[in-house]
């Protein structure tokens, strides 16, 4: 490692420090010691201070500490002779730089509060706020779902800007179509690729996966800490411990520094302090490198990295595998295009959304019934309407192989929505009858048609399912009177698939199904999916895993045999105790799947729902991730998430999805739903109907009415009073802990 790299480094984070501690000593003279500081709506503090220290920083008074850690870790200067050419003082360096940044950023958010949108997922273009700074738990828990599932392999931390806003364009598309994450921040000649995208009419934002961090190098901080927050979340990684916090950086989320732009100090520091969680930097400018392997899987610093060349290299160099969908249509096609918006001045034609009525269902065909890669448009294409028209539209999609059966049915279905958001410039919304797809101007300049929609639903369920699809034929509709009878036709497809699985019970089957997705994120975690307890994310039911299975018997749907029934009331089977235990690798060596109380199933970060006991109310509460308040418990759903979302069995506790709330074993071993007395007043409305439905099946007049909510209060004392007036059964019930 040559002189001028460690001299520049550690010139910069002397630097950065002497920064963060002039504008920490300008706070001081401004505000009170005890004044809050932090980033908005998040449970983590100043989230990479925290995860790597355990420092909680939540006032002014706080910050003295991290700033005077970040000083002691300051290197000596480089000597002029006998320089060393280590990494270590380099990493030191880019720490102390790093935990400077996060105090910088925190200080521009106490004085000027509005600077960002962190709770925002695209940002306010239209008043000139593109600057959305670190996102707020709600989307670390939305989207880092993303990170586990492999949805999103990665992320590039994107600084500075392109020489053009094309080569930008180019650059960001290229990583769109291998599906990861771009974090972007820092500018450069008086731009960034943010702006420079902006300007070409692309849309930035969590949807679109181009998030604008901010506009100075400091705010690429905000980056890191999404990656420490995930460790947390998903992973179970103790905040202090920063040993497993780095290496499970380096090991589990895949990301690299696209340095745009001329180095400075400051970006040099910025890169070393990356290359603790070992992110590598590729640069496009003449650097010195650092090339031998060591903290990164493979090399540090990579230079003069050509713009056409950047994305491929970047992927190599951080040891990432991608794959990009090649399938032959007008538009670009991939995962990060599943969350663009199409607008209203942005928009030509659309169907659904309560307009006119769109369609899909699924039907398995005879093998000689299809034609394998036949599309047929039955009815006027989009070409045949003019600007600001609709139409209905019925996706009718036959599929046939040796290996299908009608249980897969839903299962390819649901794919649809996935699948038609994959294309650039197409909005899909909803699923079965109540499907929302959206056409826009772009698409069509680039001659989009509707027959690119089945060739697209071909073209991937021959790849995500060739093992049992031989044939797929698509047939789009777009008369009304076709629609209509495809309509009733699949209203009755829908009912019978509902009545089928809601009718099921545990005792039915021999076998339950496992689910390891999460795993990546959170080791111990095994989620065990029976008909009665739905998977804790609320993505699998006992029939999708069943499919799963047998569509990928390698899978993370295992079977288990449930063998000998230890416990019907608590849930609990011998079976499943031995493949948790071998599943977890010994961490784990039994739970019960109808309690909270008794030793209850483990949880990861991915889970729609925690609910908790409230003793003092003898009942339960529970709280989905979309409400970011306080609960009665005393926890929002990130702390508790925080605390036990890493593959642990707490009692007391446990994850579930919004389903299986309703389903008739929800916690039936601490006495069933009657105990539930408090939910956010979002998740009560979404569930209303199936809740009244459970108080009419079991006697409880107005079940609905006595459950409270924020509205009543978020302590256990505000919501007693009312669930005395109501008359709620958990009163009467024996005590939940025994």
């Amino acid at each position: 490692m040559s002189k001028l790299v460690a001299f520049a480094a550690i010139q910069g984070g002397y630097k950065v420090v002497s920064t963060a501690e002039g504008r920490y000593k300008k706070a001081l003279d401004t505000y009170n010691a005890d004044t809050k500081i932090g980033f908005p709506n998040t449970a983590y503090y100043l989230p990479v201070i925290y995860s790597l220290t355990g420092m909680k920083v939540e006032t002014l008074e706080d910050l003295k500490k991290p700033l005077e850690f970040a000083r002691g870790l300051l290197p000596p200067h480089v000597k002029g002779k006998n320089h060393l050419p280590y990494l270590g003082p380099l990493l030191d360096a880019g720490m102390a730089a790093i935990f400077s940044y996060e105090i910088i950023e925190a200080l521009r958010i106490l004085d000027q509060p509005d600077f960002y949108q962190p709770e925002a997922e695209d940002p306010d273009i239209d008043n000139g706020k593109i600057w959305l700074g670190p996102a707020d738990d709600a989307i670390l828990r939305k989207r880092g779902v993303e990170f586990v599932d492999g949805s999103a392999p990665g992320f590039a931390a994107v600084v500075g800007a392109a020489p053009t806003p094309e080569i930008a364009k180019d650059i960001i598309e290229d990583y769109q179509r291998r599906s990861l994450y771009m974090f972007c921040a820092a500018n450069h000649n008086g731009t960034s690729v943010i702006e420079q995208l902006l300007e070409l009419g692309v849309q930035v934002g969590w949807n679109t996966r181009i998030v604008p961090f901010g506009p100075d190098i400091s705010s690429a901080v905000f980056a890191l800490g999404f990656a420490n927050r995930a460790a947390m979340s998903f992973g179970g990684v103790k905040p202090g411990d920063h040993k497993k916090i780095l290496l499970y950086n380096k090991d589990r989320i895949f990301a690299f520094v696209n340095a745009l732009g001329d180095i400075g100090t400051e970006w040099g520091v910025a890169a070393a302090g990356c290359v603790n969680w070992g992110f590598p930097t590729l640069a496009d400018t003449d650097i010195p490198e650092i090339l031998p392997t060591g903290i990164c899987t493979y090399e540090h610093v990579v230079a003069n990295v050509p713009h056409d060349e950047i994305c491929q290299k970047s992927v190599e160099v951080r040891g990432l595998k991608t794959i990009v969908s090649d399938i032959e249509i007008p538009c670009a096609f991939g995962p990060a295009y599943e969350g663009e918006r199409v607008r209203g001045a942005d928009l030509y034609v659309q169907c659904g959304g309560g307009k006119t009525q769109c369609t899909e269902l699924v039907k398995m065909a005879e093998m000689n019934e299809i034609e394998d890669g036949k599309v047929i448009v039955d009815g006027p294409d989009v070409g045949d309407l003019k600007k600001g028209d609709t139409f209905p539209m019925g996706i009718f999609i036959q599929v046939a192989g040796r290996e299908m059966q009608p249980d897969f049915e839903p299962i390819l279905e649901r794919q649809c929505h996935h699948l038609i958001n994959y294309i650039q410039g197409i909005m899909h919304i909803g699923q079965r009858d109540i499907s929302w797809v959206r056409i826009s101007d772009s698409a069509i300049e680039k001659g989009f048609t509707l027959k690119d929609i089945g060739v697209v639903l071909h073209a991937k369920f021959h790849q995500d399912f060739g093992k049992i699809l031989d044939k797929v034929q698509v047939t789009l509709m777009t008369k009304k009177e076709d629609v209509d009878k495809l309509t009733t036709r699949a209203r009755a497809e829908y009912k019978m698939r509902d009545e089928r699985v809601e009718k099921m019970t545990d005792e039915d089957v021999e076998i339950f199904y496992s689910c390891t997705l999460c795993q990546s994120f959170a080791p111990n975690h095994v989620c065990s999916v029976s008909p009665e307890r739905t998977g804790l994310c609320g993505a699998y039911n006992w029939m999708d895993c069943k499919a799963s299975y047998e569509i990928n018997p390698t899978g993370p749907n295992q079977p288990i045999e449930k063998g000998e029934c230890i416990d019907p009331v608590l849930g609990q089977w011998k079976g499943v105790n031995d493949f948790v235990y071998k599943a977890s690798r010994g961490a784990v060596t039994h739970y019960n799947f109808y309690s909270m109380v008794h030793d209850p199933m483990t949880t990861c970060g991915c889970c729609e729902c925690i609910a908790a006991m409230l003793p003092s109310c003898n009942g339960v509460m529970t709280v989905n991730r979309d409400y970011s308040g306080e609960t009665p418990c005393g926890m929002k759903f990130t702390t508790l998430a925080g605390v036990m979302g890493g593959g642990a069995s707490s009692p007391g506790f446990v994850g579930h999805s919004k389903f299986n709330i309703t389903q008739k074993k929800f916690i039936k071993g601490d006495g069933g739903l009657h105990r539930m007395v408090w939910m956010p007043k979002i998740l009560k409305e979404e569930i209303k109907e199936r809740i009244e439905r459970y108080g009419k099946e079991n006697g409880i007049d107005n079940f609905y009415d006595m459950i409270a909510d924020e509205t009543v209060g978020t302590t256990e004392e505000e919501i007693l009073p009312y669930l005395q007036e109501k008359g709620h059964p958990a009163l009467s019930m024996d005590p939940i802990i025994g």
